[in-house]
């Protein structure tokens, strides 16, 4: 009977690795698919994952490191295109398998003296717990007796061999864990046993004998017994694991390409479940959470390196080891330094003692929180082992605008918040929402718009949706290399671990506090990251220090500046010293300027006037829609225009010196009309009370006259310019009358006017024509030279493919993103993102939202050649881009690279944009 694997039906042991096929693959037997560690180095990543590469360079590095191998991302690749391994991997997979035996003096599985391995994926970007891994392969009936007797410790050996059957079953088998689990714990209910190092050679005995049940009830067949079919299954169980969901999840959130494949590394085990003087531990060469330098890491006795991440027992801090194995610790400590000052960075080293000797399983550049970023590139750079430039590229937009969510206020609310329990400070912010005891509520919450916190007793990788939707993350157990700790960092997700005073009953969805109380599933509960406290109840928060100093209320050179103050100081400045993309803010009145002003703005690069026109001013509009004459048309501009006039000084006053792009009126005029369900009512009651009011009528008539049945793509924008005398004609007005008045002022107005959703360039000549008529009579009445410039919009596709057509009449560009989106890919972005964008993301179509992040292919293009053919009919042409794209991490880089001159965002997204336009400036210099 065939072992059922988790992908697919059925498989036998040689259709994994190394299946001899019926027509040899002549391409992939010429290509080496399997690297010896001591071959590769950690400029490989691409062919050896992250993993591979690192164990490689440690090696070459003269390090302690069992001896193994590597089986490339080509290999998986290949086999996940085909469905087969390639022919030539098994007999590469057998020459290095017999290398390693010879070498180690022992053969895979030898009955009386066993070589085992572990098998362990390895992609090029860090996934931690999201693709599989297998220890102890090549135990069975006969070899686990080998090891009891070469050990000299029977239960060392059962445990071992209870390991691989529960982890076999799980990730090659696809057998449900739980069910290992709950065997397990009901074992140790039966004895007494607290931990599973309580645990007796005859209880682990006992117990293998029931995992093996499990997998012969689950799957039809006994446990393998041949450690090469053991090897080979749990081979393929990892290239499988590459296309997994949660690994498709992570990299989705992550942003990480689908079609990298994941490595295997086959490595020799050594042993931290061999008794007290041995132990499994993972070390930071610094604070992951706080970037400060010092001692940092988990350390667990008599265990293997699974219990640590998985979080399963509560470990000791990794300064302990020096008192539990000073020789160890010491090695450990020069080991610790020799990785950080070859690698010039924060590294994460996992590490195994077996009786006495240290050995290293892995390391790579460690993942931390945002201000752990920040600080960690300014300390590098003060010790001289990077400059300023590569600084710049150890931290990104992304962790900024972490870094300017609110926290918790020391001073008001958290004297009085009510704390409950106290765990381990994972991730920091501060987080505030309902509490949930297991994944699937804390997405269903989510989506009903609820904040959720998701309290488990432990995470595993099946957890990642509801990591996700949750504000923040409470375990009781683990610690800071937990998974729940390392994924919630790699997030930026708030995370408090191994609150151990906490007991979470997932079942009964509460948890108990150690003074009796009980919060139940649906209570508030607020959890700070930065202290690893925990609170019943909503505690109030306050602006990040980091967003007090954009604000201007605290300064990087007082002498009790914030660390991650000065820190972000230094980057931020030597960003807008190399950036050539200037930044500018989408506001629309002098406060959001203002403040758009103080995050660094350099101008305003998108003035909405249709916001200008609502409150007790829609008044205005509705008498200038229902218009009958000429007279009554001409009134409700005049009343509109002193209003607009004093909104446009108010602005340009705000931003006296710098740019101000204004464009004018955009959307359908229907948006100003009460809805149509709403007003029909009204008038249908009102004449059933035979008290019909005159004005209403006439708003149901103009609201049915101008109804579209898509309003997106019908009268707005410059079309509204032509079809209503007046309009525009007045909004022009009164910027260049604005502009005169802060001139004679003393100020210096730089207005620039923008004529949106132009399609044509015969529309654009007409408003110009009409517009330059305006501004040369203000000029004349005022004797002062404005200085106006006129341009557009680029937001149609075929604006975008006539660009060489409008740039003869527009003195500036402005790529209008979001609605270019919309047009290009035929989407209502507020229709589509609540229909099926989800099922798109899940399904891989979108790697992420084509409104969040630029669509380079699509839009991307259109922006480019739009750009080339603007620029080749005026090479003075301005160009900028006003969609919030122009915020966005990943779209900025483009923007820089496509040749524009500015991007312009939301206010509080500025300081990313500034940072991002620096990182694409320096990227460049590298590149070239």
């Amino acid at each position: 009977m065939p072992v059922h694997t988790k992908n697919t039906e059925s498989a036998d042991a040689e259709s994994a690795v190394g299946a001899s096929q019926q027509q040899p693959q002549q391409q992939s037997q010429q290509r080496k698919f399997v690297y010896d560690f001591s071959e590769g180095n950690k400029d490989l990543k691409d062919l050896l994952g992250g993993k591979g590469a690192n164990l490689a360079e440690m090696t070459n590095l003269g390090l302690p490191v069992p001896p193994g191998f590597t089986i490339t991302t080509e290999a998986c690749k290949a086999y996940l295109e085909s469905g087969e391994a390639p022919a030539a991997l098994r007999d590469q997979v057998s020459e290095h398998l017999a290398a390693l035996e010879q070498r180690m003096g022992k053969k895979l599985g030898q009955a009386d003296d066993p070589l085992l391995v572990s098998v362990r994926s390895g992609a090029k970007f860090s996934m931690p717990g999201m693709m599989d891994t297998v220890l102890n392969i090549g135990l069975s009936d006969e070899s686990v007796h080998g090891l009891a007797a070469q050990s000299g410790d029977e239960r060392f050996a059962w445990d071992s061999y209870r390991r691989l059957i529960q982890m076999f079953g799980d990730t090659v088998l696809g057998i449900d864990g739980e069910r290992f689990a709950e065997t397990l714990d009901a074992t140790k209910s039966a004895r007494g046993a607290v931990t599973d190092v309580d645990l007796t050679a005859d209880d682990l005995k006992e117990l293998v004998g029931k995992f093996k049940a499990i997998v012969s009830e689950e799957t039809g067949r006994d446990f393998p017994q041949d450690p090469r079919e053991q090897m080979d299954l749990a081979v393929r169980a990892v290239f499988d694991s590459w296309n997994g969901n949660r690994a498709r999840l992570y990299r989705r959130q992550e942003r990480i390409p689908h079609d990298l494949g994941t490595a295997v590394n086959i490595c020799s085990m050594v042993f931290g479940n061999l008794g007290p003087d041995s132990g499994t531990g993972v070390a930071f060469t610094r604070d992951p959470a706080s970037g400060q330098q010092g001692v940092y890491g988990d350390y667990l006795q008599n265990a293997q390196g699974e219990d640590v991440v998985a979080g399963i027992r509560n470990t000791v801090p990794l300064a302990d080891l020096e008192q539990l194995d000073k020789a160890s610790y010491d090695q450990l400590m020069q080991i610790m330094e020799t990785l950080e000052n070859h690698y010039r960075d924060l590294c994460d080293i996992e590490f195994t003692i077996e009786r006495g000797k240290l050995w290293m399983l892995q390391t790579r550049v460690g993942k931390r929180t945002a201000a752990a970023a920040f600080r960690i590139a300014t300390q590098l750079v003060d010790q001289g082992l990077i400059d300023e430039a590569e600084a710049l590229q150890r931290v990104n937009g992304t962790q900024l605008a972490q870094l300017m969510f609110p926290r918790f206020d020391s001073n008001g609310g958290l004297k009085d918040a009510d704390q409950i329990g106290w765990g381990i400070a994972a991730s920091p912010g501060a987080a505030v929402g309902k509490a949930v005891f297991d994944s699937y509520t804390a997405i269903k919450w989510s989506r009903s718009g609820e904040k959720v916190i998701l309290i488990r007793r432990e995470t595993n990788p099946d957890d990642l949706d509801g990591m996700l939707a949750a504000e923040g993350i409470l375990t009781s157990r683990g610690g800071k290399t937990s998974h729940a700790a390392v994924v919630a960092r790699g997030m930026g997700k708030t995370c408090v671990c191994g609150a151990e005073e906490l007991e979470v009953d997932t079942k009964r969805r509460c948890l108990k506090t150690q003074d009796g109380r009980v919060v139940e599933e649906g209570d508030v509960v607020s959890i700070d990251g930065s202290t690893g406290k925990v609170y019943a109840g909503e505690v109030p928060v306050v602006p990040s220090p980091v967003v007090e100093y954009f604000e201007g209320r605290m300064h990087a050179g007082a002498d009790d500046a914030d660390e991650l103050v000065k820190a972000v100081h230094r980057i931020m400045a030597y960003a807008d010293r190399v950036r050539r993309l200037r930044v500018r803010a989408n506001a629309d009145n002098a406060e959001d300027a203002a403040r758009a002003r103080r995050f660094g703005a350099q101008g305003i690069g998108l003035c909405r006037t249709e916001h200008m026109f609502l409150g007790e001013r829609r008044e205005l509009v509705e008498r200038l829609i229902l218009a009958d004459t000429e007279d009554e048309r001409e009134q409700a501009l005049g009343a509109l225009l002193p209003l607009q006039k004093g909104d446009f000084i108010e602005l340009f006053e705000s931003m006296d010196g710098l740019p101000v792009t204004v464009r004018l009126l955009d959307p359908p005029l229907h948006e100003f009309l009460p809805d149509i369900t709403e007003l029909s009512v009204r008038v249908a009651l009102a004449e059933s009370r035979k008290d019909a009011n005159e004005n209403d009528l006439r708003l149901l008539q103009a609201v049915h006259r101008l109804h579209e049945q898509n309003p997106m793509l019908g009268l707005r924008g410059v079309r509204l310019g032509l079809v209503i005398p007046g309009l525009f004609t007045m909004q022009i007005r009164a910027i260049a009358e604005a502009s005169a008045e802060r001139k004679a002022a003393g100020g210096d107005p730089r207005a620039e006017i923008m004529i949106p959703l132009v399609g044509t360039v015969q529309e654009l000549e007409l408003v110009r024509e009409e517009a330059e008529q305006v501004i040369a009579e203000i000029e004349r009445e005022h004797n002062v030279e404005l200085g106006l410039s006129l341009g557009t919009m680029i937001e149609l596709p075929r604006a975008a493919l006539t660009a060489g057509q409008i740039a003869e009449c527009a003195d500036f560009f402005s790529f209008g993103t979001n609605d270019l989106t919309q047009t290009v890919w035929a989407f209502s972005r507020d229709d589509v993102e609540a229909s099926f964008f989800t099922a798109y993301l899940e399904k891989g179509i979108f790697g992420v939202s084509p409104f969040e992040t630029i669509d380079k292919d699509g839009v991307g293009s259109l922006v480019r050649s739009a750009a080339e053919a603007g620029r080749a009919t005026r090479p003075d042409l301005k160009l900028g881009v006003c969609g919030e794209h122009g915020g966005d991490p990943e779209s900025v880089h483009f923007f820089h690279e496509v040749g524009l001159d500015y991007v312009s965002c939301s206010p509080f997204r500025i300081p990313v944009a500034r940072l991002e336009a620096g990182r694409a400036a320096a990227q460049q210099r590298v590149s070239e």
